[in-house]
């Protein structure tokens, strides 16, 4: 097990409390660059990233919760090691509701990007939905197994097989997304006259976004497998990392490109290239 259980949630809440932090002052900052906009990337991504800050609000405020139970008011019935164990506690799988519902959004913003960058092609579309379908199921029976445990089960043997398959599709939708879209733009780039510059800022703020989620996921599942109690600490941390990711690409791409007024339009070959405005980068981010 390694680190023991109630240090490894204390430590879990630190780093949460940290990013969360990040993720407020990254939201705050996109929304006020996002007011100043209109249209149907407004629409798309004001929504989501407060959805996201919501259900990371509602997570730290559970950890919170549960950590002043397992130290404060419960410390005479319960060690906080038999506390943070009974999985079947209403709060522990209301944080793992959140945590999977926060999941699946994110997931649906990246596959619905994907979709659309490739000219809504039916070929991206069909397996994502399957994909996302499919994890969003296996997240609520973790959720449902959790609600049937016994005092004896640990995380380890409670739904191992679902927890391994729902971190792994997760890592390999962050993935798979991640390297269609940015193949998209380089590929786009052939038919731009004005060459390869504009969009090269967005091609690595992709890259770098995808690399960061996937590295977190990646890091719950090995130390999952591997039966440390770390997979706490990461897991918490993951959760407003999923909304830093979605703010950070926003302003990166608003910073790095806003200030060119005229960027050449990916088009279809044979096709005129013409100047289009910023907006345009944000369409093709949030695919609009």
């Amino acid at each position: 097990m390694g680190i023991p259980l109630d240090k490894a949630s204390l430590l879990a809440l630190f780093f949460e409390t940290l990013f969360y932090g990040v993720f407020v002052t990254l939201y705050c900052l996109t929304l006020v660059i996002l007011l100043k906009k209109s249209g149907t990337n407004r629409r798309l991504l004001i929504p989501v990233a407060t959805v996201l800050l919501c259900m990371a609000t509602a997570h730290l405020i559970v950890d919170f919760v549960r950590v002043l139970e397992a130290f404060v008011f419960d410390v005479g019935k319960i060690s906080a090691n038999a506390y943070y164990s009974n999985l079947a506690a209403p709060l522990e799988y209301a944080k793992t509701t959140l945590y999977v519902s926060q999941t699946i959004l994110a997931d649906c913003v990246l596959v619905w990007r994907c979709y659309v960058l490739n000219n809504r092609s039916l070929l991206v579309a069909v397996p994502g939905v399957i994909v996302l379908l499919t994890n969003a199921v296996t997240g609520y029976i973790i959720v449902w197994s959790l609600t049937q445990a016994s005092s004896s089960s640990t995380v380890f043997t409670t739904a191992h097989s679902w927890i391994t398959t729902f971190f792994t599709l997760t890592m390999i939708t962050s993935v798979t997304c991640t390297s269609l879209i940015a193949w998209r733009i380089y590929y786009t780039r052939r038919f731009m006259s004005d060459g390869f510059g504009v969009y090269l800022p967005i091609l690595i703020v992709m890259v770098e976004s995808g690399a960061l989620y996937a590295t977190g996921v990646l890091s719950i599942l090995l130390t999952y497998l591997s039966g440390s109690n770390g997979q706490y600490t990461v897991l918490d941390a993951v959760s407003p990392l999923m909304g830093i990711v979605f703010c950070l690409t926003i302003l990166q791409v608003h910073f790095q490109v806003g200030g060119n007024s005229l960027i050449p339009r990916p088009l279809e070959p044979g096709k005129i290239i013409t100047g289009s405005s910023e907006s345009q980068v944000y369409g093709m981010w949030a695919g609009a």
